[in-house]
């Protein structure tokens, strides 16, 4: 069984910088795929980077080039580094895994939330102007 915990979040003005963590246990990451994606109030899940099996990234336009994330396979611990905030990254933002998924990232992240059979409980990030 798959369980992922984030942490991390917090509130911090625009422009500012934070880094969101999530414990794993249980998955295969050789087979696997995991990634963050955030909703805010009134929207729906969106996807915000993927790392497939093979350790390919990519991200969601909205946040290319501000945000980045890494897997720390000795920690167990998926990372979320975002850098220049905006208001409009304010969200729950969640972490997500699934144990079968042999695609590239590029052809996950346009598959959407729905591809992921493991979720964490989520961690706030409010963005003030």
């Amino acid at each position: 069984q798959v369980h992922l915990v984030e942490s991390g979040g917090a509130s911090v003005q625009s422009g500012g910088s934070l880094r969101l963590s999530c414990a794993v246990s249980g998955h295969t990451y050789n087979s696997g795929c995991m990634g963050w994606f955030r909703q805010a109030p009134g929207k729906e899940r969106e996807g915000v980077s993927i790392i497939d099996s093979v350790g390919r990234k990519s991200y969601d336009d909205s946040v290319r080039g501000r945000f980045a994330t890494s897997l720390d396979k000795d920690k167990n611990t998926l990372y979320l580094d975002m850098n220049l905030l905006k208001p409009e990254d304010t969200a729950m933002y969640y972490c997500a895994a699934d144990a079968s998924c042999f695609a590239p990232s590029s052809y996950i992240i346009r598959q959407g939330p729905s591809r992921f059979a493991y979720w964490g409980q989520g961690t706030q990030v409010t963005v003030s102007s």
